[in-house]
């Protein structure tokens, strides 16, 4: 028997009567809090205070490990020992792998720290373990107390109107999010978004604006004093190109329906398992790809590829960009790891002013994905990839170049 639209309701009706069973609701605490964390106009403030309170973490958690352990563990000991027991001091194997040093009055000099040193088992481990390490550990572990919490899916209500400027919806702050920890799996949850154009703008936005917890626990460590202009300058782009390419990008960004769970608990064992992971992911993704970028850098500048790159890019790097042409061997090296690019930057940091060194991290986030990102857009589809590709080298000159006028009308360039 066929049922028209209006008795299969009234079956649904009477098998919904007989079958469910309403309580009295009583309006608890929680309850009240959920709603007040929702609506903008309590919800905003929230959002900030909890954001806020998340990067104050973030920040002395990793500076305290960092600092207080891992500088004086590698620089004191582990970079001594190394110096003195691997053979061949003063030659390329050694430059590579232990300490590239410099020359001084005709003399080879040793480097007094990791981050200087640039090889391969000091300077590799030191922004692999020492900075990094603590970075993601602190943000997977304060990523996962909220999500286990419930408050993800409230901030996706909250910023569903701010992501729709740019044709995405509140859902696309969940791969913004993971993306701050790291770049792939960010893009592998942009497949949670509806359509082509979704997950087209959302994976072109996270390849160039959104530095991973690598790169920020890096600028956290070595440049505190700049990295709020750095953030605040990837954060505009963020928008500004979101906004366009939600204009030029052809197809729909639907509206989106979202499950508000109440808030709970959160379970040690969720945390544990989710943090466990994600950092298991980084020791089997990242450290690899930092001590190859280590390696492939120091071969370059062996070779004096690096310093050819510098004079051929240099009428680029300074009249357009207004940086130092020394900027060439860390924009190779973001191609394997951003974090080393950074922390390579800082090594340079007395060739530029502090606005230089502003232009030229804003440089390394927006330059080409590093490579296991840029294997994941591949992943998702060869015409996405070649079409985020073609975005990423016009915002790259763009913007960089903006960021330069910017500088030299404000008299800082």
């Amino acid at each position: 028997m066929k049922l028209s639209t209006g008795d299969r309701w009234d079956l649904i009706d009477k098998i919904s009567k007989e079958t469910v069973t309403f309580g009295a609701y009583k309006h608890t605490l929680k309850d009240a809090i959920g709603e007040l964390t929702v609506k903008p106009m309590t919800g905003i403030p929230v959002a900030i205070a909890i954001m806020y309170g998340f990067w104050s973490v973030f920040g002395s958690f990793a500076g305290f490990f960092t600092d207080g352990f891992f500088v004086r563990l590698f620089d004191a000991y582990w970079l001594p020992w190394l110096q003195e027991i691997f053979p061949g001091q003063g030659g390329w194997l050694y430059a590579i792998m232990v300490d590239a040093g410099g020359i001084e009055s005709g003399e080879f000099v040793l480097s007094s720290n990791c981050l200087e040193s640039f090889g391969v088992l000091t300077s590799g481990l030191f922004v692999a373990v020492g900075v990094v390490l603590p970075a993601i550990i602190i943000f997977y572990l304060m990523l996962a107390l909220l999500e286990d919490i419930g408050y993800m899916p409230r901030l996706a209500v909250l910023l569903d109107t701010v992501l729709h400027r740019v044709g995405l919806h509140g859902y696309a702050i969940v791969p913004t999010v993971l993306s701050l920890g790291c770049n792939v799996p960010g893009v592998a949850a942009t497949r949670i978004l509806e359509t082509k154009k979704q997950r087209f703008i959302m994976m072109t936005l996270l390849a160039i604006f959104i530095p991973c917890g690598a790169q920020i626990g890096i600028m956290q460590d070595l440049m505190p004093n700049l990295m709020g202009w750095i953030l605040l300058y990837l954060i505009i782009g963020y928008f500004i190109f979101g906004y366009i390419l939600n204009k030029i990008v052809p197809g729909k960004a639907p509206e989106f329906l979202i499950d508000v769970p109440p808030y709970r608990r959160p379970l040690l064992s969720n945390i544990g398992k989710k943090v466990g992971g994600r950092v298991r992911g980084f020791f089997v993704v990242a450290i690899p790809f930092v001590l190859l970028g280590c390696a492939i850098v120091g071969v370059l500048y062996q070779l004096g590829v690096i310093q050819f790159l510098g004079d051929a890019l240099a009428p680029v790097f300074v009249g357009w960009f207004g940086v130092p042409k020394e900027t060439a061997g860390p924009l190779i090296a973001a191609f394997l790891r951003k974090d080393l690019a950074v922390a390579q930057l800082d090594a340079i940091s007395d060739l530029m002013t502090p606005y230089q060194m502003i232009t030229a991290v804003v440089l390394v986030s927006i330059y080409f994905p590093c490579v296991a990102t840029f294997a994941m857009m591949l992943k998702e589809g060869w015409k996405e990839l070649l079409g985020a590709l073609a975005v990423l080298t016009v915002v790259v000159f763009a913007y960089g170049g903006l960021i330069h006028l910017i500088g030299i009308l404000l008299g800082v360039a």
